[in-house]
């Protein structure tokens, strides 16, 4: 059975720091490219960041370039999002997320889900 399990969030002041991390199992972790994505109430899922299945290569929204760094760890089957300098727009809840394809900002083409880890960031 797939599982992909997000830990980590919490509340935090603007200017702050998270980190938050998805445990993987079910399925061959390192044949899937992997990727974050956020939601809050009333909108779509939106794209966060992505990484490749090696870890190679990564793709972030433009919102969170230089501030969020995606990273994975395959003898772990961990993904992980180090998130800095937080903003109150940051908020959300954060999900996980994993496909075959990678760069995939489109939340329906993703296959597996985990159930998503809160976010608030105070101001």
């Amino acid at each position: 059975q797939v599982q992909l399990v997000e830990s980590g969030g919490g509340l935090v002041q603007a200017g702050g720091s998270l980190r938050l991390s998805c445990v993987a199992s079910g399925f061959t972790f390192t044949t899937y490219h992997l990727a974050w994505f956020r939601q809050t109430p009333g909108k779509e899922r939106e794209f966060v960041a992505a990484i490749t299945s090696n870890g190679g290569s990564t793709l972030y929204t433009d919102s969170v370039k230089g501030r969020f760094t995606i990273s994975r760890d395959n003898a772990k089957n961990t993904l992980s999002l180090q998130m800095s300098s937080l903003r109150a727009d940051d908020t959300g809840n954060y999900y996980c997320a994993a496909n075959r394809l990678y760069g995939i900002t489109d939340s329906t083409r993703y296959i597996h889900w985990g159930q998503g880890t809160q976010v608030t960031v105070s101001s």
